[in-house]
C-alpha cells in the first residue's frame, strides 16, 4: 500500500468526532481547523496540498496541488499529524456541523471516490485530494456543486462528513436514482452523474423542490445525506428575527441575536 494504514473509532451520534490511532511515524492529514484533541508526542506540520506522492515533484508540483484545493473552495494548506513517539498515539477530528462522519476505504471502492466540495475531513497520508471536473455542461451549471467536485484517490482510509442521516445505496448496472442536487454526498468513480429538469411546469414552479435533480446511474455506490448544510442554513436564516421584529418575542434565538448586536 502507498498510504499509511491507520485505525480509527467514531464517537457520538449527531455531533460526531473520529479518533484516529497512529503507530510510530504514521501520519494523518486533515483540513485546517478540524482538530479536536491530540495526545502528547504527536507533531503538527502545515503542508501545501495533501502531502501525497502525486505532488512530490518539487515546488511547482506542491503549488499545483495546493491550487487545486483553492479551486474547490478549500484552504491552500492542510495539517499533517505525525506520531513521533515510541507507542500508539491518538488524534481526534470533529465534524463541523450536525451529521455523520463516513469512513471510506478507497481500496474497497476502486481507489477513487468523488464527493461534494466541502465534505472532506481527514485521511491517511498518501491519499490524493484533487478535483473532478464535470464533463457535462448541464451537471456543471445546475448540479448544485458547480463544474468541480472533490476527488479522493489512493488505497487508504479517508473520512468525509455530511449533514443529517447518511444513506448508502448500491446501484446495479443501468439502475437509476434521482436525488435532490444538494443531497448527494459522494459516489464511486463508476457512477454516471447527470442533471435532469423537473417535468411539468406546475411541479417545477410550485413543487418546492427546485427545477433540477441529479440522476445517478449505476453500477456503483452512492452516499446520500438527509440534511444538506445549505438547507439547514436557509431554515436558520428564515427563522432568525429581523431588525424590525417585535420587542416582546421573548425567544432564546432573539436573545442570542440581540447579544451579538443584532438589535441595537
Amino acid at each position: 500500500m502507498n498510504n499509511h494504514e491507520i485505525d480509527y473509532k467514531v464517537y457520538g451520534d449527531d455531533m460526531q468526532f473520529v479518533e484516529i490511532e497512529l503507530d510510530p511515524q504514521e501520519t494523518v492529514v486533515a483540513e485546517a481547523g478540524s482538530l479536536m484533541m491530540m495526545e502528547d508526542e504527536i507533531e503538527m506540520e502545515t503542508i501545501f496540498g495533501d502531502g501525497s506522492e502525486s505532488q512530490s515533484s518539487g515546488l511547482m508540483g506542491k503549488l499545483f496541488s495546493a491550487g487545486r484545493r483553492v479551486i474547490t473552495g478549500e484552504s491552500l494548506f492542510m495539517t499533517a499529524f505525525t506520531n513521533a513517539g515510541a507507542g500508539k498515539k491518538h488524534v481526534s477530528f470533529a465534524a463541523p456541523y450536525p451529521g455523520k462522519i463516513i469512513p471510506l476505504d478507497l481500496n474497497q471502492h476502486g481507489g477513487k471516490i468523488i464527493c461534494q466540495k466541502d465534505s472532506f475531513l481527514a485521511a491517511a497520508k498518501g491519499v490524493s485530494i484533487g478535483i473532478e471536473f464535470q464533463r457535462k455542461i448541464g451537471a456543471g451549471f445546475f448540479g448544485g456543486e458547480g463544474f468541480i467536485m472533490q476527488k479522493l484517490e489512493g488505497d487508504g482510509l479517508t473520512f468525509v462528513h455530511a449533514g443529517g442521516t447518511i444513506h448508502k445505496k448500491e446501484l446495479k448496472p443501468g439502475e437509476t436514482l434521482r436525488v435532490d442536487t444538494g443531497c448527494l454526498v459522494a459516489m464511486t468513480g463508476s457512477v454516471d452523474y447527470n442533471i435532469e429538469t423537473v417535468k411539468g411546469i406546475k411541479t417545477a414552479l410550485f413543487g418546492g423542490e427546485g427545477l433540477f435533480f441529479a440522476t445517478l446511474r449505476g453500477p456503483g455506490t452512492v452516499w446520500i445525506q438527509s440534511l444538506p448544510f445549505s438547507r439547514l442554513a436557509s431554515r436558520v436564516f428564515a427563522a432568525a428575527p429581523s431588525r424590525g421584529g417585535s420587542k416582546d418575542e421573548g425567544s432564546l434565538a432573539k436573545g442570542v441575536f440581540d447579544l451579538f448586536g443584532g438589535d441595537r
